[in-house]
């Protein structure tokens, strides 16, 4: 071993058993030392005639978690991972990998070439690499249908779920299930049992199990991978297995690895990946920021947002005061969570137990005050800045010192908000997305003078419950909304001048988002901040909204809808169209895919670059989770900014200065360069 080489692998000898132990910190992941330690102790322990079996094992809190994400797209160093697997599944004595924590993707791909699997209980196992845009390239793809089936083996490389080691167990991944705290010793004794029976190479066991559950998957995923190459790709390669020869296969398999790594597809899921955990670190932060402590909190309004709030909490064993202005909005708060933890007990997300403790530790009370033990408020009623500031004048009467009080507002000034308050360092904003229960993104809005600790403290809370948090400044709309606000402002100029609704949401679609801008319309309600004059129509929303057409709610938006929710494009709103047309003049003209494009989504691109270019986003990959979390932003796509990488910033602003955008400083300079953000 050279010098410079870090020594990741050790071997030590329990009498003809020789055991190699892994200690790559924090995860065991297959850096070059690691490999180049495995091919070492391998060869050594193949070497010395006095050891009989090997195990292969990890120091740490887990077995091999998978490949160096960080090595990709760097020049090659130490050996070759297929060549070190081929070495120990080539092995003449008996080889046991012993399975702690995860075996993931390499990991397990690793585990595979072993000759025999030995797991504690609460091992997981699994080939997660389609969620980064990948398949398992280190013959993952062709060992595992012969070691679980063909079944198991498309479900787990498509999917990416793992397995718990009972079920690996189940499926033959898992030869012997050790003590949860014996291991070691349980794989030397295993190990030692296996000499008799020798080597058992995975390559030389055939593939069973029925190939038309393959077709099946992609039947069945059919709208949850719309757009996705990866899990065709894993399917593929499993559909390979069953045809051709091992080491085609194997070739057949990198061949797909190569396509994907090297794809924008890849590199999106992968940019992701590592912009939600750059997310979770604030700027200027010191590390030694102490947390505040919330072990209870308060949320005003039981409406969808409210009650969606609450839930997060309760599903988290933190007790939660809901407070309501009547009785019947309360009792009607109250109940929509009770009915949606019954819902999920069905479905058995929970037992109806945890459904008791839940609701237990829901307080719902008429009064302000029964807030003044919360660590936490969260304000979340209607967007009227009046009534927020109102409502923060009289928390800061009630709640205790050092109680973070943040307001759900979706695009109101918190400064403003914090005026209200003689304790303004302790104000900002946490904008949950709707239904708050299961949208992942929360916006952390950090005011002027928010302090340190109470922006921590809420973006760790954030994590807590299982949000992507974000970090966004005193704007209006924040990061989401505010560029949220040009796409549907040019949405509806495409209108007036040619589009039909239909068309500008079939484009959105298509481009991998879940639904176009008037779908969103329809299904948030079209009068949401409507002024509810029917005698002032403005423009084409102000005349939907008189008629009653509010959305799929009142069976009438920008389309018709049937008893199922159906849509169908509306006569009455094309007529609408052409009114608004024939009073402002403008004459009806084709409208391609491709402006739809250049006029809704690369202005979001120009919003953002301002958005950046102000401080209000740490960094262009936050606005990236935020689009992804929050919007549905296509993950295959990787966000807005890093889009327009891949679209060419240059591109981007010579189509925005065609149809007449003001650039952005930012932006201007990022096509110049022909740089992405």
């Amino acid at each position: 071993m050279s010098e410079e080489t870090p020594t990741s692998v050790t071997m030590e000898k329990d009498g003809d058993v020789a055991v190699i132990i892994v200690n790559n910190p924090p995860v065991n992941a297959l850096s070059w030392h690691v490999r180049q330690g495995l091919e070492d102790n391998f060869a050594a322990a193949l070497s010395d005639d006095s050891v009989k079996a090997i195990v292969l094992r990890c120091a740490g809190t887990t077995f091999i978690a998978g490949a160096d994400i960080s090595e990709f797209g760097k020049p090659p160093r130490g050996p070759d991972f297929n060549a070190v697997l081929n070495s120990i599944e080539a092995a003449s004595k008996p080889v046991v990998a012993a399975i702690h924590g995860t075996a993931l993707g390499g990991g397990l791909e690793t585990a595979l070439v072993c000759h025999y699997r030995i797991a504690v209980p609460s091992a997981k196992l699994g080939v997660p690499e389609v969620k980064l845009g990948l398949l398992p390239g280190a013959g993952g793809t062709q060992r595992l249908p012969r070691v679980v089936g063909v079944e198991a083996a498309a479900t787990m490389t498509s999917t990416g779920d793992p397995l718990p080691a009972a079920k690996a167990k189940e499926l033959g991944l898992v030869d012997e299930l050790a003590g949860e705290d014996s291991l070691a010793a349980d794989a030397i004794a295993f190990a030692r049992a296996k000499i008799a029976d020798g080597p058992r190479p995975t390559r030389e066991r055939p593939v069973f199990g029925d190939i038309a559950v393959i077709e099946q998957l992609k039947t069945a995923n059919a709208k949850r991978w719309r757009g996705f190459e990866a899990p065709y790709a894993n399917l593929a390669c499993v559909e390979a297995a069953t045809r051709l020869p091992f080491d085609e296969g194997l070739a057949f398999e990198r061949e797909q690895f190569m396509k994907l790594m090297f794809g924008s597809q890849s590199a999106a899921q992968r940019h992701i990946f590592f912009a939600e955990r750059q997310a979770a670190k604030i700027d200027g932060l010191p590390k030694d920021t102490q947390l505040r402590d919330i072990k209870k909190v308060g949320v005003i309004g039981a409406g969808t947002m409210g009650g969606g709030i609450s839930m997060n909490f309760l599903q988290k064993g933190i007790p939660v005061t809901i407070v309501e202005m009547e009785q019947e909005a309360l009792d009607r708060g109250v109940g929509v969570i009770r009915k949606n933890y019954d819902a999920s007990a069905a479905k058995g997300r929970f037992k109806p137990e945890q459904v008791e403790q839940m609701m237990g530790i829901l307080t719902p009370t008429l009064s302000l005050d029964d807030l003044a033990d919360c660590d936490l408020i969260i304000e979340a009623v209607y967007e009227n800045m009046d009534v927020k500031k109102d409502i923060f004048g009289k928390l800061d009467k009630i709640a205790k010192p050092g109680a973070i009080l943040a307001s759900n507002t979706s695009y109101l000034d918190v400064d403003e908000i914090a005026t209200a308050t003689s304790r303004p360092g302790d104000v900002l904003g946490m904008h949950f997305f709707s239904p708050a229960n299961v949208m992942k993104l929360l916006e952390v809005v950090r005011g002027e003078k928010t302090a340190p600790d109470a922006l921590a403290t809420a973006m760790a809370i954030g994590k807590k419950v299982g949000k992507v948090a974000v970090v966004a400044g005193v704007c209006d709309g924040f990061i989401g909304n505010r560029m949220l606000k040009p796409r549907q402002i040019e949405a509806m100029n495409l209108l007036m001048e040619g589009a039909t609704p239909a068309q500008v949401d079939k484009v959105h679609v298509e481009f991998g988002m879940p639904m176009g801008p008037f779908q969103m319309s329809d299904l948030a309600g079209v009068d949401i901040g409507w002024h509810r004059d029917p005698n002032r129509i403005e423009s084409i929303r102000d005349a939907l909204c008189a008629e009653g057409r509010w959305g799929q709610k009142k069976q009438a938006g920008f389309y018709d809808y049937d008893d199922k929710r159906q849509p169908s494009e509306s006569a009455r709103v094309a007529e609408l169209i052409e009114e608004f047309r024939t009073k402002a003049g403008t004459q009806k003209r084709e409208i391609t895919d491709q402006e739809i494009i250049e006029r809704t989504l690369y202005p979001m691109v120009n919003e953002g670059a301002l958005i950046l270019a102000e401080g209000k986003a740490q960094r262009a990959s936050d606005i990236d989770v935020v689009w992804i979390y929050g919007y549905g932003w296509p993950v295959y796509r990787g966000g807005p900014m890093f889009w327009a990488g891949l679209e060419g910033t240059d591109k981007i602003v010579a189509a925005l200065e065609k149809h007449g955008f003001e650039i952005a400083p930012l932006l201007k300079e990022k096509a110049e360069a022909k740089s992405g953000f």
